[in-house]
């Protein structure tokens, strides 16, 4: 089925909020006594993402219900708007931080862009996946659509995604292979493309979620796809998604997760005592079991972590960011200085081209905090160590800020710059730690400037 026409694009229905602003600089209080707490976090964000292109292809209405809202999907949406889809965004009265997205799908066709002296202009900001995603999509369109975005999205690849879609026939400029880029629409085209995924797989995803609507055939080189958790997601989302339009339900996003199953763990190695993973008291509401999310694992993974018996430095226990866990690892490299064992995290190349230099950015804080970590190539070796606590740069990564956070749980004067990075996909992060139980830790956060309490309120991050 094919739209005669696109509506006009509908406003984004945004959420006034009753919070101030987030001090540049907090301090994790860590509590007197163990942490107890059910807490529910915001939707996954991959799968947000990924089905927000998915419904704009589907015939008819598709309404999203447990969408993460943040920066990350606020810029998706956004983008799709501007291309002239319809989207409508309501309140979701479970979670803050979802929203309920209803995408007015054209059977596979896509607004026209602009022209070669005005393309359509999309702007990404630092999210990825919103990058990648919409490149191949605006190729089902006709003119031009120019995509770019923050300075450090100008940084990030696009190389092996770009060749595969000039493979396909379709006219990209890009002088460095990076964003800035003008696509040229050409709609649907019955042919094939090989693309890479060593350095992201976002650019396979990119291209299978537009496969089915532009008859291209995907290779994926570089790794088998069946193997590949992100690219595995992708395929398994495209197959059971409701193409004809319908409800979706996205589920809680596992790596957000990761940080309240981790804070869960009852006491640090460098305390002589060995966790309990039967121990662990802070659980996650409605955790993810479809398979869909490599760090879904993340719960039994970690708490086998703290178990293990201490041992020689010479025994070490190996963690791959390729095979065992996604975005969650970082969770496990923050907290392996107070694991009672030796941990070496291998395949974490990846880890470098994100939001930033997250190999470098942990080794180099986690140091800063007295932890024994050694950088060789893409691995990282963390040994137990007794950690202090220090003023923490999260480098503007949602991911660093909620890392080290959850260490300041357990290291006294733990202090993060820029917490209002979490914003990009976890906005209410530090109001779930601050809220009384069972919704929330009962944390102490401080105004790290001032030194004075911040209530929940003041730690939205907008």
């Amino acid at each position: 089925m094919v739209f005669g026409g696109f509506v006009a694009i509908a406003q984004v229905t945004r959420i006034i909020e009753t919070t101030m602003a987030l001090p540049k600089l907090i301090e994790i209080i860590p509590p007197s006594g163990p942490l107890q707490g059910a807490v529910t976090v915001p939707g996954s964000k991959s799968i947000t993402n990924r089905a927000l292109i998915l419904a704009a292809l589907a015939d008819g209405e598709t309404t999203l219900r447990g969408a993460l809202w943040s920066e990350d999907t606020e810029v998706m949406v956004e983008c799709l708007q501007e291309i002239g889809f319809m989207v409508n965004v309501t309140l979701d009265p479970s979670e803050s931080c979802n929203r309920t997205i209803t995408v007015y799908g054209g059977g596979g066709r896509v607004p026209r862009g602009g022209s070669i002296h005005q393309p359509l202009d999309l702007f990404v900001g630092n999210a990825g996946t919103a990058a990648r995603f919409l490149a191949a999509l605006v190729c089902l369109g006709e003119g031009y659509y120019r995509l770019h975005g923050v300075p450090r999205m100008h940084e990030r690849p696009q190389a092996a995604l770009l060749d595969a879609l000039r493979e396909l026939g379709y006219e990209v400029g890009s002088p460095n292979n990076r964003l800035p880029a003008v696509i040229r629409g050409g709609g649907p085209r019955q042919t094939a493309c090989r693309v890479s995924i060593a350095e992201s797989s976002q650019f396979a995803s990119a291209l299978l979620l537009s496969a089915r609507v532009g008859g291209w055939r995907v290779e994926v080189a570089d790794e088998n796809a069946e193997e590949s958790p992100y690219v595995a997601m992708t395929l398994k989302l495209a197959e059971i998604f409701p193409h004809a339009g319908g409800v979706f339900q996205v589920e809680p996003d596992a790596s957000s997760g990761s940080y309240f199953w981790a804070a869960g763990l009852p006491a640090p190695a460098s305390s002589g005592a060995t966790p309990d993973p039967a121990a662990l008291s802070v659980r996650v509401n409605h955790w993810p079991v479809s398979g869909w999310q490599i760090d879904q694992h993340f719960p039994d993974f970690y708490s086998r972590l703290a178990s293990l018996p201490s041992s020689f430095p010479e025994t070490i226990h190996s963690i791959s960011r390729t095979t065992d866990l996604g975005d969650s690892i970082m969770t496990a490299i923050a907290m392996a200085p107070l694991l009672p064992a030796p941990i070496k995290f291998t395949g974490l190349g990846r880890l470098r081209l994100q939001e930033c230099e997250r190999v470098v950015a942990l080794r180099t804080e986690l140091a800063r905090c007295g932890a024994r970590i050694v950088e060789e190539g893409d691995t990282l070796s963390v040994q137990p160590s007794l950690l202090h606590g220090a003023e923490i740069d999260t480098y503007n990564d949602h991911r660093m800020a909620m890392c080290f956070a959850v260490l300041g749980l357990r290291v006294p004067g733990i202090q993060l710059r820029n917490p209002a990075c979490v914003k990009k996909t976890f906005p209410n992060f530090f109001q779930k730690l601050a809220l009384p139980a069972p919704h929330g830790l009962g944390v102490e956060i401080r105004n790290g400037t001032i030194d004075v309490p911040l209530e929940p309120g003041e730690l939205f991050a907008d």
